[in-house]
């Protein structure tokens, strides 16, 4: 799982499916929700209020992006590891590694070794 490239993983039944939102999935949720520009999408994630709706449309965009073939239908019957918890998480953290600014989190630079 590489965080910088947008990846996290949702649990399922204790195994970890990858998830990523590829242009084309965040193009998916652009049409899902009615917004036209990626800075919109972020802010309707942003007030922190999601329905089951969207977290279904969310977790599914994810699997879809990082290669899988499934569809919202079968992501709202799943067994989420932490039930609806468990599934929460998962979308936020997608989210997260999706919108956050890259350089947050990055570990520090090396010291610079002193000069001779």
């Amino acid at each position: 799982m590489n965080r910088y490239r947008g990846d996290a993983e949702l649990m399922v039944d204790g195994q970890a499916l990858p998830m990523r939102l590829t242009l084309g999935a965040l193009a998916e949720l652009e049409h899902a929700f009615a917004v036209y520009s990626l800075p919109a999408l972020g802010e309707r994630f942003a007030g922190g209020r999601l329905s089951a709706r969207d977290v279904i449309r969310i977790l599914a965009a994810g699997l879809r992006g990082a290669g899988g073939s499934i569809g919202d239908a079968q992501v709202a019957g799943l067994a989420f590891d932490g039930g609806l918890n468990g599934a929460i998480g998962a979308a936020i953290r997608l989210l997260e590694a999706t919108f956050a600014d890259a350089g947050a989190g990055a570990p520090p630079d090396p010291p610079t070794p002193p000069s001779p």
